[in-house]
């Protein structure tokens, strides 16, 4: 058999430097994967931020701690009767268990979307690694009953909190319950000259309830 052909080492005894791969053209496969495109991403965005439209909570009626307790206490007396008189517990018995049980749930709910708003609030802004964490937390929020507000137009669920200029841009959304009408956490704008600033976030949105508007 020949002897393989050996290489000689560079001066100081370095290797010979190994070429850089070309970086693959848009479209082309990178290791089994399609590169996305910009229209694939803008196409992409859009569908999301449609979905989230279509599954944003529109009550016919708020949810109502008293409301509540009034329709389980009238079904409860309904049951009740059914019940033999020496069995049956009193009137009073019954509606304080229903009241710390409405009491209860709304708050673990209160708890829940708060942990959320907070998560979501905090992903807002990060880098674009974060975009499926933040699509996750997001989509866990609307289904929850909660409209995340990114447009500074509804200036009544917004505070300012820097800048200067007649126009203003979100630095953090605001966060409505959908199912209680009530602010969660207010939303955050910053002045800035009218028409110049924009922000442009990890998916892509630009103008679109992230842009300037007049004061």
């Amino acid at each position: 058999m020949s002897a393989m052909k050996k290489t000689k080492p560079a001066a100081g005894g370095q290797q010979p430097a190994q070429k850089k791969a070309r970086a693959p053209r848009r479209g082309q496969q990178v290791q089994g994967k399609t590169k996305t495109t910009g229209r694939e991403h803008r196409e992409q965005k859009k569908q999301w931020i449609d979905e989230m439209e279509l599954r944003t909570h529109r009550p016919e009626e708020l949810l109502d701690p008293a409301a509540l307790l009034a329709r389980f206490t009238e079904r409860a007396a309904g049951l009740l009767e059914a019940l033999p008189a020496d069995t049956r517990p009193t009137t009073a018995v019954v509606t304080a268990a229903l009241r710390q049980a409405v009491l209860e749930a709304f708050r673990t709910r209160e708890e829940y979307v708060a942990r959320l708003v907070e998560s979501d609030a905090h992903c807002w802004g990060i880098l674009p690694a974060a975009k499926d964490m933040r699509r996750g937390i997001r989509t866990s929020l609307v289904d929850s009953g909660i409209r995340v507000v990114e447009s500074p137009e509804e200036e009544e669920l917004f505070v300012v909190v820097e800048g200067e200029g007649e126009g203003f841009e979100v630095v953090r959304p605001a966060y409505v319950d959908q199912s209680t009408g009530k602010l969660v956490l207010s939303g955050q704008l910053r002045r800035i000259p009218l028409r110049v600033g924009r922000r442009i976030d990890d998916e892509g949105r630009d103008g679109a309830g992230q842009g300037a508007t007049e004061a």
